[in-house]
Formats: C-alpha cells, sequence, structure tokens
C-alpha cells in the first residue's frame, strides 16, 4: 500500500502514462493543424469565393472564437459530468464539423463551421489535460503535460505539408480539403482514447468511490484501492462561479492574462504566417514548414528546463527574450528581409520552450473540483484575445510588419509584468500542493487534489 500522497504523486513513469500522455496530445495537435492550415486556403478558395480582408478576418478568427466558447463551456461541464464520456465525444463532433467543411458553398456557412470545430477544440483543452494530469506522478508532471502542448506545434508543422499535398492533387478544390483534413486526425485519436479509465480523483471528489476504486485497479493492479490516494472529500461543492472568487480570483486572472499574451502573436503569425513573411519577400511552402519546426526545436529544451529552473522562470525569459527581440526588429527602418526572419525564428524558438506552460499551469493551481473549468477559463479567455488580435491582423499588415512585431513586443511586456506579480512557482511539488501554491489568503485546503 501507498503512502498517503502516493500512488499516484510518487509513482514511477509506466506506460499507462505514455500512452495517455500521447492520446491526450491529439488535441492540442488538431488545434495547430486547423489554424495553421487556414492560412494556405486562401489562394485556392478565391476561386470558390470573393474572399475580402475582412471575410479572411472573420474565417480565421471564427475557430478561436469557438475554442473561447468551447473551452469555458465544456471545461464546467466536464468538472460535472466527468473526464470520460467528453474526451470521445468533442473529437466526434470536431470530424463531423470538419467534413460538413467541404461542402460550403457560401463564407458565412465556412464561417459557421469554424467556429463549430473551434467549440470542439475548446473542449478538448479542459477534457484532456484534466484527466492527464490527475494521472501523473508529480516527478514528470511538467515535462508530460508540456509534451502535450509542444505537439500543437508538431500540427503546425503537419499543416504546409499536407497544403503542399492537397494543392498538388486538387488543384483549385484543394481548400475544401485542407479544412476536412482535420477529420482524419480527430477519428485517429478518437479510437486510441477508447477504453481509457476515468479520472479516479474526479470520481473520489464526486462521492463514486466504488468506480474510482476499479479505475485505480484498472491502471495499478489489483493490489491497489482509493486508499491508497489519500485523497480527502471536499469541503463544499465548487460551482462555476467559484474560479471567479477569493481563493481562485488571482490564480485566474494570471493564467488568463499570461496565456493570452502567449497565443495572441503565436496565433496572429500561424494564421497569416504566408502573408507576413510575404511581405517582406519570403515565399514558399517551405518558409512556413522550417518556422513551425522551430516551434518543436524550441520545445525540447523547454520540457527539459520546465522542472529543473520552474515553471515562473522559464516564463519570464522566454516573456523578456520575445519582447526584447521583437521591440529591436520593429524599430529598425524599412526591415530587411533576413532581419525579420531572424525575429519571427527567434520567436518561435523561444514561444516553444514555454508555451506548454498554459496547460502546465492551470491544471496545477486548481483543484479536481474546478480544475477544467479553470482550464476552460484560460482556455476562453486567451482566444478571444487572439480572435480580436486575429481579426485585425490583415489591417495591421496593410500599415507593415514593423506594427506587427511592436505590438507583439508590448503584448509579451505585459506578460512578463503579469508573471512577475502574480506568478506562483509549483515544480516538485504534488498535486494537493501545487493547487494551494501561492494561495496565502486561503485558511484552509481549497479542496481536493
Amino acid at each position: 500500500m501507498a503512502s498517503s500522497s502516493g500512488l499516484i504523486d510518487d509513482a514511477p513513469l509506466t506506460a499507462f502514462h505514455k500512452k495517455l500522455t500521447l492520446y491526450s496530445s491529439g488535441g492540442p495537435f488538431i488545434d495547430g493543424y486547423a489554424i495553421a492550415i487556414i492560412g494556405f486556403t486562401w489562394a485556392t478558395m478565391s476561386t470558390s469565393f470573393n474572399v475580402t480582408t475582412a471575410d479572411k478576418g472573420l474565417i480565421a478568427a471564427a475557430v478561436l472564437v469557438g475554442i473561447f466558447v468551447g473551452g469555458g463551456l465544456f471545461g464546467w461541464v466536464t468538472d460535472k459530468v466527468g473526464r470520460h464520456m467528453m474526451y470521445i465525444l468533442d473529437l466526434l463532433a470536431l470530424a463531423v464539423f470538419s467534413v460538413a467543411c467541404m461542402f460550403a458553398t457560401e463564407v458565412w456557412q465556412l464561417i459557421l463551421l469554424r467556429f463549430l470545430i473551434g467549440m470542439a477544440i475548446g473542449a478538448d483543452y479542459p477534457i484532456a489535460t484534466s484527466l492527464l494530469a490527475e494521472y501523473l506522478p508529480a516527478k514528470y508532471r511538467g515535462r508530460m503535460l508540456g509534451a502535450t502542448f509542444v505537439v500543437w506545434a508538431v500540427g503546425a508543422t503537419a499543416a504546409p505539408a499536407v497544403a503542399m499535398v492537397c494543392t498538388h492533387l486538387a488543384g483549385d478544390n484543394a481548400w475544401r480539403w485542407m479544412l476536412a483534413s482535420p477529420a482524419v486526425f480527430a477519428l485517429v485519436t478518437l479510437f486510441l482514447r477508447l477504453g481509457t479509465p476515468e479520472s479516479p480523483r474526479w470520481l473520489i471528489s464526486k462521492g463514486r468511490v466504488e468506480e474510482a476504486d476499479r479505475s485505480i485497479k484498472q491502471v495499478f493492479g489489483p493490489g491497489y484501492g482509493v486508499e491508497d490516494l489519500g485523497e480527502p472529500e471536499p469541503a463544499t461543492r465548487a460551482t462555476f462561479g467559484s474560479v471567479f472568487k477569493p481563493p481562485y480570483l488571482k490564480r485566474t486572472l494570471f493564467v488568463s492574462l499570461f496565456w493570452m499574451c502567449q497565443v495572441i502573436p503565436l496565433l496572429s503569425i500561424y494564421s497569416f504566417s504566408f502573408d507576413i513573411l510575404g511581405e517582406v519577400g519570403i515565399t514558399g511552402n517551405g518558409a512556413e514548414v522550417f518556422l513551425a519546426a522551430l516551434f518543436v526545436v524550441g520545445g525540447i529544451p523547454g520540457l527539459f528546463l520546465v522542472d529543473r529552473i520552474g515553471r515562473k522562470a522559464l516564463l519570464i525569459y522566454t516573456f523578456a527574450g520575445i519582447g526584447i527581440i521583437w521591440g529591436i526588429a520593429g524599430l529598425v527602418p524599412g526591415l530587411p528581409v533576413m532581419i525579420v526572419f531572424v525575429a519571427v525564428c527567434a520567436f518561435a524558438l523561444l514561444s516553444g520552450a514555454s508555451n506548454f506552460l498554459e496547460i502546465v499551469y492551470p491544471n496545477e493551481l486548481f483543484p479536481t473540483e474546478v480544475r477544467a473549468t479553470a482550464v476552460g477559463i484560460g482556455t476562453a479567455a486567451s482566444r478571444i484575445g487572439a480572435a480580436v488580435a486575429v481579426y485585425l491582423m490583415p489591417f495591421a499588415l496593410d500599415k507593415g510588419v514593423n506594427w506587427v512585431l511592436l505590438a507583439g513586443a508590448a503584448i509579451s511586456f505585459v506578460g512578463l509584468a503579469v508573471t512577475l506579480a502574480w506568478g506562483v512557482e509549483t515544480a516538485g511539488r504534488s498535486l494537493s500542493q501545487a493547487c494551494n501554491a501561492g494561495a496565502t489568503e486561503e485558511r484552509q485546503p481549497v479542496g481536493s487534489a
């Protein structure tokens, strides 16, 4: 029998943990892919529709608004009905809406379908990452949760490659196949997730002790049970509004703001990567593939550093680096091609090194009763800010890339200030200790881990 904090928090890394991490990576992969692929559809889409600058902004922003709604709504639903059922249904919805994009005949239909796809993607963040966080050992939680989000960049890297194939094979209809292609990844991920056990932490928080015991035995073996978790029953039943009140309010603001400051420049670049690089003479899909690959390269050292130097320090260094580099580049008159390329590549490396903290931090800072709700709120807040930025990006590009870089620098410095003021360190702590980190205003534990 394990010690009171032991069975999950002190467990060795097993094949189950690795498979669960892989299965949970499907959502971020599709997110990165679906956002990046839109930037390659404009050329062939124009043969079917008269796509204006405003239409481009709305189509690109629709998926982000959908993530806002899906994350905010289904995070709360996941805390109510459980992780497992939602873990499957959101991917089925994503596949259906993606295929429907093939048959769109009007711009408004594309906007609606991309919004619904965004809802499904937004739902998967709180669903999959909450389930994963509630099974991972403390020693590996940062890098394994982080690995799921590094896969976001893998999805974005795959997008230009698929776009090239679709353009070669489908000609003027390539955009239809590009927008339908996320369905393939959604169905593969759905198949892999079948049979995943429900989170015992969530089951215990709902008083379903016998079911939690079965989940534990399924994962860890017949010699273990709920008594090995040492999970306290929650003192209160949290509601959706709990994350906007003490002791959670400051954590909710921190997660929402730093997440927003990371994704606004990231998603703006991915949605209009072809246009941004084209403005300074860099053309061809090869540049986008290289740029996307840099996010993956940057994520590798980040995954090793997150448990060594800590979450807060990693976030501080990367925000500062991006702000300084983009600020200097944005002030250069005329913007030589090489300076823009170096600035964007530096952003990709630094962003890749810390973007996964968007998944790690909210899952660690909130207890089981509101964990998925909090992840959903963070997802929602970040995407609505990014949606506004993506909608405005075509107009900013009309003024020149300098404006884009200076705006990105300013946003990064805001993220730096928020992290310095409100960030707390959770590295190396059990999930129960992490969700109470920095809660100085609390007089007692906030709930079960």
